[in-house]
């Protein structure tokens, strides 16, 4: 962290332990990032909720008031695009070094995909576990996902009742012997049920034919070849077919093919629910420039061209593209396989929890990103996403007081030693960033402050609003 920013009042490490419970406080800034715009203001925070938003002017007379000058208030940033791993793998990832890692980046809520944990969110009892597990270790608050698989459709709906923010199937091999891929046939049993509750359904858009092509993937080229653009244009496509079908929810995870943007164009035109994320790695990296690239940088899809990354950013930029997700998805470093930089048999995911925002930041705000936008891509629509937008996502009265104080003009360059999640691994390493998380707010409470974590995480679990 920086060591310039100084102790927060009531920031673990302050003398104080966390914010009082009960106390009221503001905080101003020139930049205050709400629906409306960013404009000056203050946020005025009781207990747990943001109680007012007002011009500084007009902050109430006996309520401390903080000047944080140029540095920008923001709504604490949802990720709904995170693996935790735990319990069951907590040795890839786990909730404290996830949910740390998250406050570092100024994300207050994460949604847990149902993989990569042992076992895997497809019945009631294994999210029951999750919850169990995560209880006293939470730096954020954190929702799940419920998983959809051949054979546990009969799990769906007391998921869907436990309050699950939504339900993720693959269109093709996750990888997990115990997460197969869901085919038509699945996901026709379950839209009906979904439609119904008005829970999207969150898909992993690549159809692997069978007999496809499998030369030997040595390097990032040979990665990109063996998983072309017509994988995710079959998923995309079946989707938007099922979706028209049966006026249900669905979500088109981690976007990398730019040409199917036209798809989901047409959807907002059309007034239906077919909404896509895109992910930092694909609007910041391009294969043109990773004729050296480690497997660090495997994922699937794969990072496509720059051609891509500049039509991801019109379909960001132009409001195709509805939410920005980490996909967090780590591992072991040796199944990274790096000394030997075996691309075939490395594990699949981009490590960057933490990451999101100064690497969306740096790269957008050349590009005309406003904060006003980003705002929307990293924290209002990912709460309506996943259920969450009566109390997460907004600046508003009456949400929950998750804030995320940022400086947009701070330059730094990444360290993967220095990030926080379990294993040190990042593509990101040695890039040079802009934008810098100094203090992260979880329902009013210093979950990061003055460089030092909060001694005692007070992250809640929870469940998607009916």
């Amino acid at each position: 962290m920086n060591p310039a920013v100084p102790p927060v009042r009531g920031a673990a490490g302050a003398g104080e332990g966390g914010r009082r419970d009960g106390e009221r406080f503001a905080l101003a800034s020139r930049r205050v990032v709400t629906p409306d715009g960013a404009a000056p203001g203050a946020v005025i925070v009781d207990g747990e909720r943001i109680a007012a938003v007002v011009a500084p002017q007009d902050v109430p007379a006996g309520v401390p008031v903080e000047d944080l000058g140029d540095w920008v208030i923001f709504p604490g940033l949802i990720d709904a695009h995170v693996h935790i791993n735990e319990p069951g793998r907590t040795e890839w990832e786990g909730f404290a070094t996830a949910t740390q890692a998250a406050a570092a980046g100024g994300v207050t809520t994460l949604v847990d995909m149902p993989l990569n944990s042992s076992p895997v969110t497809t019945t009631l009892a294994a999210l029951q576990a999750k919850q169990a597990a995560a209880t006293g270790q939470l730096s954020v608050d954190v929702g799940f996902y419920a998983g959809l698989v051949p054979g546990r459709f009969d799990q769906l709906e007391p998921l869907l009742d436990a309050g699950v923010c939504g339900v993720k199937a693959f269109l093709c091999d996750s990888g997990l012997e115990e997460f197969p891929a869901a085919t038509e046939q699945e996901l026709r049993a379950a839209l009906p049920l979904l439609a119904e509750r008005g829970v999207p359904l969150l898909a992993h858009a690549e159809i692997v034919p069978h007999g496809a092509a499998t030369e030997p993937i040595r390097t990032a080229a040979d990665w990109l070849a063996a998983r072309p653009v017509q994988f995710e244009r079959a998923a995309v496509a079946l989707l938007d077919r099922l979706q028209q079908e049966f006026a249900v929810p669905v979500h088109v995870v981690h976007l990398a093919a730019s040409e199917l943007l036209p798809v989901f164009e047409a959807a907002k035109r059309q007034g239906r629910t077919l909404t896509v994320e895109t992910c930092p790695h694909y609007l910041f990296f391009a294969a043109e420039e990773m004729a050296d690239a480690d497997p660090r940088f495997k994922c699937a899809p794969p990072i496509r061209t720059a051609a891509d990354r500049d039509r991801l950013w019109e379909g960001v930029l132009g409001g195709v593209i509805d939410t920005i997700g980490s996909d967090h998805s780590p591992c072991p470093p040796a199944m990274k396989h790096l000394e030997t930089a075996d691309w075939q048999r490395a594990w699949g995911g981009v490590m960057g929890l933490e990451l999101t925002l100064p690497v969306v930041w740096t790269a957008g705000e050349p590009r005309g990103l406003t904060l006003t936008r980003l705002a929307e891509l990293v924290a209002q629509r990912p709460a309506e996403l996943t259920g969450l937008a009566h109390r997460k996502g907004r600046l508003a009265p009456g949400c929950d007081a998750d804030l995320c104080i940022w400086d947009p003009a701070a330059q730094w360059t990444v360290d993967a030693a220095q990030l926080h999640h379990r294993h040190r691994l990042s593509p990101y390493d040695g890039h040079a960033l802009r934008g810098r998380v100094l203090r992260t707010y979880v329902r009013g409470n210093v979950a990061l402050g003055g460089g030092q974590f909060s001694e005692s995480p007070t992250g809640q679990t929870l469940t998607r609003s009916p």
